[in-house]
């Protein structure tokens, strides 16, 4: 009875502190140690943990990796870098939001056409909601974008989730981190504190067809309160963030 008590323990802890789990690759370290990176991107490091949360996803030499809606291309150079030359990084974004700010792509067009970072990062522009790679990925990633998605409309949401299973191999995973607004679940969430409830995240990506294999607290911060929009100074770059790791089937 002792075991067993012992090994459902040891079964939730793998489920909630997954990053544990996975060790950190030498490719990834190097990507986050890389002298190259600029400056404001190595300021970001204490409080995104690239390396640990890369691990978590289990990101590795060779693999296929989405970084959906990149912004400067913070994950996209330590992606390109983990996956090395045999992998792929796609930097997707959004069409959308690409006709309302044309220079938005300017950063990760510059990854993309750095020799540095060895012409393995291509940069599409797409519908998150028709979400199509030439390659099928290993890894799937959004960070701190989910809330938007969802001031998109539940259809928006439901359509990109189900465009990522389809993009993603069978075991591939989704990754999606964002602020959490706890048990908050309404639309004030998303679009006046740029926050979104970890459990409607669960409800809504499980329902495209995946199933919940971990979540890590590596970027918890349990002293905010989630009512503060994230922008307010008292909580800027110290939200309590989630992390969590879906799988394809």
């Amino acid at each position: 009875m002792k075991f067993h008590t012992l090994t459902a323990i040891a079964l939730v802890a793998s489920l909630s502190l997954g990053g544990a789990a996975y060790a950190q690759s030498d490719a990834l370290k190097a990507a986050v140690a890389d002298a190259g990176r600029p400056a404001p991107d190595k300021e970001r490091d204490a409080g995104r943990m690239p390396a640990e949360t890369s691990a978590f996803a289990g990101i590795k030499a060779g693999d296929v990796v989405a970084d959906i809606n990149p912004g400067g291309g913070y994950w996209t150079r330590i992606f390109s870098k983990g996956v090395g030359a045999k992998g792929k990084v796609y930097a997707v974004i959004s069409d959308a939001g690409l006709a309302k700010n044309p220079k938005a792509a300017d950063a990760v067009k510059g990854i993309a056409e750095d020799k540095a970072y060895g012409g393995n990062v291509e940069v599409v522009v797409q519908d998150f909601g028709a979400l199509k790679t030439a390659m099928p990925l290993d890894v799937a990633w959004t960070s701190w974008n989910y809330h938007d998605f969802k001031n998109r409309g539940d259809d928006f949401v439901a359509r990109m989730n189900k465009a990522v299973f389809a993009s993603l191999k069978p075991g591939g995973t989704y990754i999606v981190i964002d602020h959490s607004a706890g048990s908050n679940t309404t639309p004030e969430a998303t679009n006046k504190l740029h926050r979104v409830s970890p459990d409607v995240v669960k409800t809504e990506v499980m329902a495209a067809g995946f199933k919940l294999e971990g979540e890590s607290p590596l970027l918890a911060h349990k002293e905010d309160n989630h009512t503060s929009p994230v922008f307010d100074g008292a909580v800027r770059g110290k939200t309590d963030s989630f992390v969590l790791k879906f799988r394809k089937p």
